[in-house]
């Protein structure tokens, strides 16, 4: 077990939190907001303050290290080059402009009220694993923003492990590669990335949530739109004239199954998610988006789509409905279960900070999925951060101060077991 000294990661992720990173829906710019690099160029700086030579800024917002072995070049060449990965954006359901940080010193139980909105509280009733921290510190927003631990903290985690890692030559590691990505939050984290030139064999995300989770298993995912084509007249005289858009789309919604809806689904259950529309006589417009971790089941939930939308344009055979519908991603577990050891490890690394592992699936996607499948096997490692996307995220420093410590034991077993 690592034994922590005072750490600096509460000093850094208070500092990171006040910097409005919020990333931007349905822009084809990499980075969404300008505003992202306001936090990747201090991080290459502080990079350049810990001593790490090799980083740059790409034009598109990622931040990537090298931090060399410390190694004997022979030794070295045996141990595989790990790469942490964390995300700069923030989710753009809440705001993050102007977080204020607040911080329940000593926490002892009960309900944390957030200062800046008296409506809201922060509960054991809803988040029992609240209870785990009493008597650590607890940092949450003001109640008007989110915090921004998400992912925040796992910046935090990683920069905080790589200046205890240079401070303290004894700490062995191989090559480290670190990137801080862009608009994680509106799924294009790695699409700017050029993940072949990184050269490292296995990566993780310090983007979990609760204190011990390791997830090696995402949904696999597809979307989709219907667009519907109406016809408008006046209404007093529109017998067998009107095609009313809005009516055909409340047709369609009805066949998402309402008993297969985030809402009614939990663990490994999938569902159905029409989650955006815009209707009007003339026209109509739906989102959509589709998830199972069984692939044959999403198949079969994508033909499901398909039939009825097939069905419906048949019943209003004067109005056109089109479908668009692709495949997102796979779960990562079909290529994370090729090499074992990748979870392994990461168990130890956890076990060695004297909590229990926190084995679970993702009911939602991560950097993690794609990167799986590009060639770079990653499960996700928890940061500590609980309640994303809300204002009552909060996170506890314990939980962020043992995922320094899980950071720092996963490089010294991937020397331990490639030197055996």
């Amino acid at each position: 077990m690592v034994s922590l000294m005072p750490s600096k990661v509460l000093e850094r992720f208070l500092r990171y939190v006040t910097i409005h990173t919020t990333s931007k829906e349905d822009e084809e710019s990499i980075p969404s907001t300008k505003r992202q690099f306001d936090l990747a160029k201090i991080l290459v700086e502080e990079l350049k303050d810990l001593g790490v030579a090799e980083v740059t800024l790409t034009d598109k917002c990622y931040v990537i290290a090298r931090i060399p072995s410390n190694l004997s070049p022979e030794t070295s060449k045996k141990v595989p080059v790990i790469c942490f990965l964390a995300h700069m954006d923030t989710s753009p359901e809440e705001s993050g402009e102007n977080v204020k940080p607040q911080i329940v010193k000593n926490y002892q139980g009960g309900d944390i009220k957030l200062s800046g909105n008296p409506n809201l509280i922060i509960s054991p009733q809803e988040t029992p694993s609240l209870l785990k921290f009493i008597g650590s510190d607890i940092v949450t927003s003001d109640g008007t923003t989110l915090l921004g631990g998400d992912n925040k903290a796992g910046v935090a985690a990683i920069m905080t492990a790589l200046a205890r890692m240079k401070a303290d030559p004894s700490l062995k590691h191989g090559t480290i590669k670190v990137v801080f990505t862009p608009d994680e939050e509106v799924g294009h984290g790695i699409d700017g990335l050029d993940v072949d030139s990184l050269k490292a064999d296995f990566g993780y995300t310090i983007d979990g949530d609760e204190m011990g989770v390791l997830e090696s298993e995402t949904f696999n995912a597809a979307g989709g739109e219907i667009q519907i084509a109406g016809f408008n007249c006046h209404p007093g005289y529109a017998k067998d004239k009107m095609i009313n858009a809005i009516r055909i789309l409340a047709d369609i919604i009805q066949n998402f199954p309402i008993n297969e809806s985030p809402e009614t689904t939990e663990n490994r259950e999938g569902y159905y998610h029409p989650y955006e529309s815009s209707a009007s006589v003339n026209k109509a417009k739906l989102k959509f988006i589709l998830r199972d971790f069984d692939y044959d089941k999403l198949k079969i939930k994508i033909n499901k789509v398909e039939e009825f939308t097939n069905d419906i344009q048949q019943k209003y055979k004067h109005s056109t409905i089109e479908l668009s519908l692709k495949e997102s991603y796979k779960n990562m577990r079909y290529k994370i279960d090729e090499v074992p050891n990748v979870m392994l490890y990461a168990e130890e690394a956890i076990q060695r900070t004297g909590i229990p592992v926190i084995k679970k699936a993702i009911r939602g996607g991560t950097d993690g999925a794609r990167l799986s499948y590009r060639g770079l096997p990653t499960p996700n490692i928890f940061c500590g951060a609980m309640n994303f996307h809300s204002k009552k995220e909060y996170v506890p420093v314990l939980a962020m101060e043992k995922s320094v410590e899980t950071i720092i034991n996963l490089v010294q077993i991937y020397v331990e077991k490639n030197l055996e």
